[in-house]
């Protein structure tokens, strides 16, 4: 149920969002939806069998979504990870969405990071519970403007990588992915009604690792942009 903002007992908190780029125009985030080994290489290097385990989904928090180029390294943690990936963020949405129609629901493509408390992630995965703790924390996910589809078209194909400090840490290519695109909207419309405004971050070549506060890091997607994040 909506209302006008005195009908509210405390104070609406802003509408999170992210810029448009080479616009003054700003994107609405409804929900985060991050998909898990997605790249059969990182799949391999976090301990699982990308051939027996098809990807699955996690959720961040639509404000952990930070455009500001600083990422302030989090309490209760020593082993913060960084994860590159696509963003893909969609204006239309709805239910058992066909894989041939899926990508008429992207509005466009943005480069992120998924950044992962990895030590707590695994406490968590060895007690068998939720993993938000490691994924969903402020400013978990520093990603640049937004580029409209049409001025990318849907990237498939092309590099995708990250350096720290200048060294090359992840490398990989989009058509490296598991499940494509238009497979993770289609199979995610199965599982939840997606909405104008849902983010999916869409996966994380190989090659992750800690970062330290000072560390600067880089990220590029072929035909999508670039990132640059320092650690503070």
């Amino acid at each position: 149920m909506h209302g006008t903002t005195s009908s509210y007992v405390i104070e609406p908190s802003a509408i999170p969002s992210i810029p448009v780029a080479a616009t003054d125009k700003m994107f609405p985030v409804h929900r985060v939806y991050c998909v898990g080994r997605n790249y059969a290489a990182h799949a391999v290097e976090m301990g699982h069998d990308p051939d027996k385990e098809p990807p699955f989904f996690f959720q961040k928090n639509p404000d952990n979504l930070d455009t500001t180029g600083e990422f302030p390294y989090p309490p209760a943690s020593n082993d913060v990870h960084h994860e590159i990936e696509m963003v893909v963020a969609l204006k239309s949405g709805g239910t058992d969405i066909p894989v041939e129609k899926a990508l008429d629901c992207v509005f466009g493509y943005g480069v992120g990071l998924d950044m992962t408390r990895r030590d707590l992630q695994g406490k968590a995965k060895d007690m068998g519970r939720p993993w938000e703790v490691g994924k969903a924390f402020e400013a978990s996910a520093p990603c640049t403007p937004l580029v409209p589809a049409s001025s990318t078209g849907h990237p498939s194909q092309g590099a995708i990588w990250l350096d720290v400090n200048g060294q090359r840490k992840q490398t990989g290519d989009l058509n490296q992915m598991i499940w494509k695109v238009p497979e993770m909207i289609s199979y995610l419309s199965g599982l939840f009604t997606l909405m104008p405004g849902d983010i999916i971050l869409s996966g994380t070549p190989a090659g992750v690792g800690a970062v330290v506060r000072g560390d600067v890091l880089r990220g590029h997607i072929d035909g999508v942009g670039d990132l640059e994040v320092r650690v503070v």
